[in-house]
């Protein structure tokens, strides 16, 4: 299947943008998401991250990665019917992506594929804060995509 990723690295953060457009897509494509839908994806760092944290949800405290779902239909834009799908933008810091990589024991290069598709399955409407149920079933599709990325724990 075909999305539209775009991947945007903020100045002075080496990253490998492949590996975030390969987990996205990979996200998509398993989730069965329209062919053709879109989303953004900023590598940004962590005094960002703390700033949208306290901006957009009203948590003060910094955090590894953010979504922001599309409104969809509900929203005051219209698009056209032959456009792709927006689904939203997902924020990650990689300072963040760096030290759970250490805490975790495992590549920074997994992390941030992890931390990837946990921002693709926000916008695509999984919440592990709803409860046990929700975040179960969350961190079993994240697992499953990791797996075809060939990046399990």
């Amino acid at each position: 299947m075909s999305y539209i990723i775009e991947v945007l690295v903020d100045e002075g953060i080496e990253v490998d943008a492949a590996l975030v457009e390969r987990a996205a897509s990979t996200a998509l494509a398993a989730e069965q998401a329209p062919t053709g839908c879109e989303i953004g994806i900023r590598i940004t760092t962590d005094a960002e991250l703390h700033r949208l944290n306290r901006d957009f949800r009203g948590v003060d405290a910094p955090t590894d990665v953010l979504s922001f779902a599309d409104d969809g239909d509900r929203g005051p834009f219209v698009v056209a019917p032959d456009q792709p799908r927006y689904l939203g933008d997902i924020a990650i810091s990689y300072q963040r992506v760096l030290a759970q990589a250490a805490e975790y024991g495992h590549s920074p290069a997994r992390e941030l594929a992890y931390l990837t598709v946990h921002g693709v399955l926000h916008l695509l409407g999984y919440d592990h804060e709803r409860g046990p149920a929700d975040e179960a079933a969350m961190r079993a599709r994240e697992e499953a995509v990791m797996e075809v990325l060939g990046l399990p724990r």
